[in-house]
């Protein structure tokens, strides 16, 4: 049996990696991780093996920041969906925001939960609660819908980088 101790050291990182991506602010993501874990402590434990305790604990994480997102939508905030930390021009870093944004919602989590926590299509599915099958055909949109989004930046960066 898992205590919230023992998630929070196993989770915290993939937790603030996920919630980072998703709010594109590490200091919100800091917040959120924080919240999260409150919620765990303040929630029973579900009896279940290692991947189900993760996947419990990226359920809230993904209910405590879609949650916030729509508030922040509701008081007119911009939401960021990607932050640019990673390396990379400055025109591919907004066309994948835009095109992770772009992604319907469940799609986008879904992704983000695979790419950027690194959860199991099992875990997914219990995070999302959806099948494991529903979550193979979303990663699999998902991905197409990207790599069609992105062809045209990623095509034009390569020509500009050939002398």
């Amino acid at each position: 049996m898992a205590d919230a101790e023992s998630l929070f050291g196993l989770h915290r990182q993939g937790v603030f990696r996920y919630l980072c991506r998703v709010v594109g602010r590490p200091d919100t993501a800091q917040d959120l991780t924080q919240e999260v874990f409150l919620r765990v402590t303040r929630t029973r434990v579900p009896d279940a093996d290692p991947s189900g305790h993760r996947a419990w604990v990226f359920k809230i994480a993904r209910n405590l920041v879609l949650n916030h997102v729509r508030d922040g939508v509701r008081r007119g905030q911009p939401i960021a969906l990607v932050d640019s930390s990673t390396p990379a021009t400055q025109e591919m870093a907004v066309a994948i925001k835009q095109a992770v944004a772009a992604l319907a919602e469940v799609d986008r989590d879904v992704f983000l939960l695979r790419e950027s926590a690194g959860l199991s299509y099992g875990e997914i599915a219990a995070a999302c609660d959806l099948t494991v099958e529903a979550v193979r055909a979303r990663l699999k949109r998902a991905s197409e819908q990207l790599r069609d989004a992105l062809y045209a930046p990623v095509r034009a960066g390569r020509q500009g980088s050939i002398v």
